[in-house]
């Protein structure tokens, strides 16, 4: 008879992006890139995004590794990181700032509480918005040279692009073209400090909402002058909601993402073990 383990998972989501996160999951390393591929599967697995790994790291609340639904492992995810707070708080059982090691650097962490007991707003210091060479395959793009771009790093690769109508894009075709980085085309939105986003997320595909898009959409709408903060913040508003991004916080260059992370349910997850 063959043994089927189980681990346990809470599923979140922010916006539509939904990830499942373990802590501790009993398998090494290097079998991490297939669990996240058999776990994120909608159809043969519980489905996700993303599978956020926790560990345990030394004058950190804890660390967290990103795995994407394909096994690629990303460095950062502001969606995702709101998620892993989420379950790293109902783990510890308080609201307390939550300082959290990625593979893009440290991520402070800040949580309160909202209406829902389910759901809780997050406010995460991305760090500094950088700027990138354009990514492989770009010219294949075809980008009119007249709209502007913007290629630049969250601690991910994002490739920013103005457009007259987001809904207009082919982002499934336009996506796969550039398949090491985050595409976000961008619009204006309906209030002087809005700006509407669609997305395509490497290692994905399309998603509803992303976190570090939404950060470098807001850093580089506001210096297009595409859009006008508000006290220093412009909504981002994605097909799954809206996020807030304060800009030139806490020091010029850097900016604060604010979303909602709700906690979906616990699943207790079969491995597959070799026969």
């Amino acid at each position: 008879m063959t043994d089927h383990p189980t681990i346990t998972l809470t599923k979140h989501h922010a916006l539509g992006n939904d990830f499942l996160v373990v802590f501790y999951p009993p398998v090494a390393e290097a079998e991490l890139p297939a669990l996240a591929r058999q776990l994120c599967d909608r159809r043969r697995g519980v489905g996700a995004d993303g599978l956020l790994v926790g560990e345990s790291a030394a004058a950190y609340a804890a660390q967290m590794v990103l795995y994407n639904a394909d096994g690629s492992r990303a460095e950062m995810s502001g969606n995702g990181i709101r998620c892993f707070a989420q379950a790293l708080a109902m783990r510890r059982g308080d609201l307390s700032d939550q300082l959290i090691l990625t593979d893009a650097g440290d991520r402070l962490v800040v949580l309160e509480a909202t209406e829902s007991p389910a759901t809780i707003l997050a406010s995460v210091d991305m760090g500094s918005v950088d700027p990138l060479d354009a990514p492989a395959g770009w010219d294949a793009l075809g980008c009119h040279p007249d709209r502007p771009v913007a290629h630049v790093s969250l601690g991910n690769p994002h490739s920013v692009v103005g457009v007259d109508d987001v809904g207009e894009v082919d982002l499934a075709v336009l996506g796969a073209k550039v398949p090491g980085v985050n595409l976000e085309v961008v619009a204006p939105g309906l209030a002087q400090h809005e700006v509407r986003m669609r997305v395509h997320e490497r290692g994905v595909g399309i998603t509803e909402a992303c976190g570090t898009g939404a950060a470098a959409t807001a850093f580089a709408a506001a210096r297009w002058g595409l859009a006008t903060p508000r006290d220093g913040k412009l909504t981002v508003v994605m097909d799954g909601g809206s996020a807030t991004v304060a800009l030139d916080t806490p020091s010029p260059g850097r900016v604060t993402l604010t979303g909602p992370a709700t906690h979906v349910a616990t699943v207790e997850a079969r491995l597959p073990v070799e026969v």
